[in-house]
C-alpha cells in the first residue's frame, strides 16, 4: 500500500471512445515537437495518415472503431509525451494509471509495458476485430441513469431469460458493461434484448435509459470472437514490467506483471469495465491528483460522481497542461 506524502500523490487516467472529436491535438501537435513526433509515429507504424483523419476528419471516418481506437491512444500519448517531462521536473512520480476500456493501453504505453508503435496496431486491430465480432445492427448498448446496480442485473436477467424461454432466440443477452459512476450503468447485448433491458430499468425507476450510439455491443460475451482473435495477436506482442502499476478493467486490480497484463488486457474484450472500483483503487493508495490525460472529460465528469475529494485536472492542449501543473505546484490556488 502506498502511503501519504506531503507532496501530491499522482495517478493518471487515460479515455476510451466516446472522447473523439476532429481536431483533437491539434494544438498539441503544433506546440510541442514531442507530441507532433507521437502523430508521426502513428502514421508510420500503420501506413496511412491517421493523423489527416484525426485533424481534419470526417466524423464519419473518425468515428469508425479502427480510427477511434488508435485516435484516441494518439493524442494521449501525445499529451503524456508532454506531461511526463513536466511531472519528472518537479519531482512529481506517477503513483498510478487506469484507462477506460482502450484507455487501459494507454495506460501502458505511458507505464512502458507496451511500446506506442505495438499499441496503436493493436488497437487499430482490436477495433477492427470488435466491429466484425458482431453483424452490424444485431448488438446495442445503452446507459442507464439514475437506478442503483442490483435493479439493473435483475432487469438484465429478466430480459435473458424470456428471450432464452423462445428457442430461436437462446443466443440474444444482456449483461452489464461498463460500471462508470454509482449514478451511470451501461448495458451491453443483442438490440432486442438491450432495448427490452432498457424498459424494464424505466419501470424499475431510473431516471433515463438511453440507446448509445455505437456500431457494436463492446464488454459482453458477444465479443467472444474478438476475444479469441485479440488473444492470438497479442500473443506476439512484447509485454514489459511496467515503470508503476497500472490498474486493469477487469478486476479492479493493480499490476506489474506482463502475463497478468496480457490476460486482463485480453479478458477485457468481453468482460465489464469496473470504473467505480478503479476509481477506489486510487483512494486506497492515497491518491491526492488524477490527471486524465487525452481527448475530453469524461472521467473528469464520472470523478466528480464517485469520488468529490478526489482532484481531477485534465491535458488535452497547452491551456490544459498549465492548468495541471499550477494545480500540482500550487494546490491551495485550484
Amino acid at each position: 500500500m502506498i502511503t501519504p506524502q506531503d507532496t501530491p500523490n499522482v495517478a493518471l487516467l487515460f479515455p476510451g471512445q466516446g472522447s473523439q472529436t476532429v481536431g483533437m491535438g491539434r494544438a498539441l501537435y503544433e506546440t510541442y515537437p514531442a507530441a507532433r513526433a507521437v502523430f508521426e509515429e502513428a502514421d508510420q507504424a500503420l501506413g496511412f495518415s491517421l493523423s489527416k483523419i484525426i485533424f481534419d476528419g470526417p466524423e464519419e471516418t473518425l468515428k469508425l472503431t479502427e480510427h477511434t481506437q488508435p485516435a484516441i491512444l494518439t493524442v494521449s500519448i501525445a499529451a503524456w509525451r508532454v506531461l511526463e517531462p513536466e511531472l519528472a521536473a518537479r519531482k512529481l512520480p506517477v503513483r498510478l494509471a487506469a484507462g477506460h476500456s482502450l484507455g487501459e493501453f494507454s495506460a501502458h504505453v505511458a507505464a512502458g509495458t507496451l511500446t506506442f508503435a505495438d499499441a496503436v496496431r493493436t488497437v487499430r486491430a482490436r477495433g477492427q476485430f470488435m466491429q466484425t465480432a458482431v453483424p452490424a445492427g444485431e448488438g446495442a448498448m445503452a446507459a442507464i441513469l439514475g437506478l442503483n446496480l442490483a435493479e439493473i442485473e435483475a432487469a438484465c436477467r429478466s430480459v435473458t431469460a424470456q428471450l432464452h424461454s423462445d428457442a430461436g432466440r437462446r443466443g440474444e443477452i444482456v449483461t452489464i458493461a461498463n460500471l462508470n459512476s454509482p449514478d451511470q450503468t451501461v448495458i451491453s447485448g443483442s438490440r432486442k434484448a438491450v432495448e427490452q433491458a432498457a424498459e424494464d430499468c424505466k419501470q424499475r425507476g431510473a431516471k433515463r435509459a438511453v440507446l448509445l450510439p455505437v456500431s457494436a455491443p463492446f464488454h459482453c460475451p458477444l465479443m467472444m470472437p474478438a476475444q479469441l482473435q485479440l488473444a492470438d495477436w497479442l500473443g506476439q506482442i512484447p509485454i514489459a514490467q511496467p515503470h508503476f502499476p497500472v490498474v486493469c478493467n477487469v478486476d479492479a486490480q493493480p499490476l506489474t506483471q506482463p502475463e497478468a497484463i496480457r490476460g486482463a488486457l485480453i479478458r477485457q474484450v468481453t468482460g465489464a469495465v469496473r470504473w467505480v472500483e478503479c476509481v477506489s483503487v486510487l483512494q486506497q493508495n492515497h491518491v491526492t491528483h488524477s490527471i486524465e490525460v487525452g481527448p475530453g472529460k469524461v472521467l473528469t465528469g464520472l470523478n466528480r460522481q464517485i469520488d468529490r475529494a478526489l482532484s481531477t485536472s485534465n491535458v488535452e492542449d497547452p491551456a490544459g497542461l498549465e492548468k495541471t501543473l499550477e494545480r500540482l505546484t500550487n494546490p491551495a490556488a485550484s
